[in-house]
């Protein structure tokens, strides 16, 4: 294991794999959802900080799925366990 493991992602986004599905490219969910296809790339590359609930909403109604088929948690490797004393 590298150190940039420990730094990776929690947080995955799919919207590669919902857009496919769907056979939807990236500017025409833009257009449904009224977000940036720039601001749209950013969260499918995993590279976003945060998302608003109603970009949120937004992709979970274009795309006809629920939050959890959108992000998904992965765990770190290396956390802390706060319950040992």
């Amino acid at each position: 294991m590298t150190a940039s493991d420990d730094l990776e992602p929690t947080i995955s986004v799919h919207l590669d794999r919902l857009l496919a599905d769907r056979g939807m490219t990236l500017t025409e969910l833009s257009q449904l959802v009224g977000v940036s296809t720039v601001n749209l790339s950013i969260l499918k590359n995993g590279r976003a900080k945060a998302i608003r609930f109603t970009t949120l909403t937004a992709l979970c109604e274009v795309l006809d799925c629920q939050p959890g088929d959108i992000l998904s948690f992965r765990p770190r490797r290396n956390t802390v366990d706060l319950s040992d004393p």
